[in-house]
């Protein structure tokens, strides 16, 4: 068994295990991990919990100590390092007409190394910037390119709800957030009523997306008829969290009701999907060609399709035999197939091949 401990090194940032061997650690305490990128100051989630091997992470990490005095006034002066260096930034950006936008200058914990966080809509060439700081600031520099949901993570601010950012305060990772979200909760379909601080659709538009859907099932859909008090009417609208809908009777009377005041509306009847067609129509929507409607088989039609006996077959008259060749005898010649070939034309020239003498 190994005790392991999560570890966070920002507000609702991403939570780290980390090995703790047999420090005593609660939760909100700083403590001093080894990191890829070296010693860092981290706060404690939770206290630390046994695993077996089999269960811990590969290539854990450890927890060196808890945070001393020291180690917390150095962090501050690194706080304090970051504007300087932040500011400086800017300015040489402003000076070069870079087309990148800097978010923030984070130093590391032992001062080793100052990372600037930037975002921009394309790759950017930094290389004289790079140098320039270096130059400047004496140690080594990254520049890492961040997207526009990180980048009001670290800004933080307020939304339209009027608190803090969901981001920069509680939510650690980004999950996918589509407009079929909006629609499912009769949202208005405004891109300033349903974009955030970084232009994005709402990250709180999937808290609620589920329970939307399991309570509209329960729910008749808009445009299905349905019985109210005795008289035909409409679904017009629906109120998922009330669990009530707005019908429109035949008398042109919209009213609110609840799905149990409904008389000819069955829940599971919603829950049942559509019989699916046979298959010889199946085959006939397929194939895309127009079906002239059958006609009721008459009576003569029943008596051709009642089945007749097989007639019977004809019986073949033998084969006779092939004559024989006609036989040759003794002194008859057979008669000679004429030559189809020209005879040759003799030159004008030339001489008979009887004339010796020439």
């Amino acid at each position: 068994m190994i005790r392991i401990v999560s570890v966070k090194f920002r507000t609702a940032g991403k939570q780290y295990d980390f090995l703790c061997n047999s420090l005593e650690l609660n939760a909100q305490d700083q403590v001093i991990v080894e990191t890829d990128r070296g010693q860092s100051l981290g706060t404690v989630v939770a206290a630390p919990q046994e695993r077996k091997h089999t269960q811990a992470p590969d290539k854990l990490k450890k927890v060196l100590r808890l945070a001393t005095a020291n180690d917390i006034n150095m962090a501050k002066q690194s706080e304090a390092k970051e504007r300087t260096a932040f500011e400086f930034c800017k300015q040489r950006i402003q000076s070069r007409n870079m087309d990148m936008k800097l978010v923030r200058a984070e130093y590391l914990f032992d001062a080793s190394k100052v990372i600037f966080y930037f975002t921009a809509d394309g790759r950017v060439d930094f290389r004289d910037l790079v140098k320039d700081l270096a130059h400047h600031f004496h140690t080594r520099i990254e520049m890492r390119q961040i997207g526009v949901r990180d980048e009001a993570k670290i800004t933080g601010g307020l939304g339209i709800c009027g608190r803090a950012l969901c981001c920069c305060t509680f939510l650690v990772n980004f999950a996918p957030v589509s407009v079929k979200m909006a629609k499912e909760q009769n949202l208005a379909l405004n891109p300033n009523k349903i974009s955030g601080q970084c232009g994005r659709l709402l990250c709180c538009l999937n808290y609620e997306y589920e329970t939307y859907r399991e309570q509209r099932k329960t729910l008749p859909k808009c445009g299905r008829k349905v019985m109210h008090e005795g008289l035909e009417s409409m679904v017009v609208a629906q109120n998922v969290l009330a669990q009530k809908v707005t019908v429109r009777r035949e008398d042109n009377v919209s009213i609110e009701v609840t799905v149990d005041q409904l008389e000819a509306f069955d829940k599971n009847a919603e829950k049942q999907p559509s019989p699916a067609p046979p298959a010889k129509a199946r085959s006939r929507q397929n194939t895309g060609r127009r079906q002239s409607p059958r006609k009721p088989a008459t009576t003569q039609e029943n008596k051709d399709r009642t089945p007749q006996p097989k007639p019977q077959p004809k019986p073949q008259p033998k084969p006779q035999p092939k004559p024989k060749p006609t036989e040759i005898r003794d002194g008859d010649q057979p008669a000679r197939k004429k030559s189809r070939r020209r005879p040759r034309r003799r030159p004008a020239n030339s001489k008979p091949s009887g004339d010796k003498n020439g």
